[in-house]
């Protein structure tokens, strides 16, 4: 998997995938956005193999830290949400045209301390764009999962439990690393 160039895909490996509105404007309007983003999303990582590890929907962008498990590549997962969610989209708020900016983006995680670090980077990303103080206090991310993973039996949750114990990702660890964490800058965030 090391030697994965952009765009290429493998069974096992892992990804940032990201993608912003055109000309960077808003792509969720309303709460109902949001559900039918993560309800599309939860659809296409089962009819695709991906493990959701974490995400953060924000008003005009998308982060998706996702592991790929079967031959079905990052791309086959992604358009099948973006593709959806942009027809609806359209159709609801009578609009024409490209609502991401271009294809998505994806870059491959090759090591579990940049895993954590870029875990960190999402859930943040609210905080940092002034939505909120804390990532608690955000409702379209995936850390509330974290936050209890590990004080709840049986999570009805999008991201893989075992993955996120895996990284020490649960209660208390998760609280007190997303507070620390800061290590990830923007440019190594993100490919282009």
């Amino acid at each position: 998997m090391n030697n994965l160039k952009y765009k290429q895909s493998a069974q096992g490996a892992y990804y940032h995938l990201y993608n912003r509105g055109n000309q960077k404007k808003d792509i969720f309007l309303d709460e109902k956005d949001y559900e039918f983003y993560l309800r599309k999303m939860t659809e296409a990582s089962k009819k695709y193999s991906f493990a959701i590890i974490s995400y953060c929907l924000m008003p005009n962008h998308i982060h998706l830290i996702v592991r790929q498990d079967k031959e079905y590549p990052p791309a086959k997962f992604i358009s099948s949400v973006h593709t959806s969610y942009a027809a609806v989209f359209n159709k609801k708020y009578k609009t024409v045209g490209h609502l991401f900016q271009d294809r998505f983006k994806q870059k491959i995680i090759e090591n579990d301390d940049y895993m954590r670090n870029l875990i960190a980077y999402v859930h943040l990303n609210p905080v940092k764009a002034g939505i909120c103080n804390f990532p608690k206090e955000y409702k379209w991310s995936s850390h509330m999962e974290y936050a209890k993973t590990g004080i709840i039996k049986d999570s009805d949750g999008l991201c893989d439990r075992g993955l996120i114990e895996e990284y020490g990702m649960k209660g208390e660890t998760f609280e007190e690393f997303v507070t620390m964490a800061g290590n990830i800058s923007k440019e190594d965030a993100f490919d282009d």
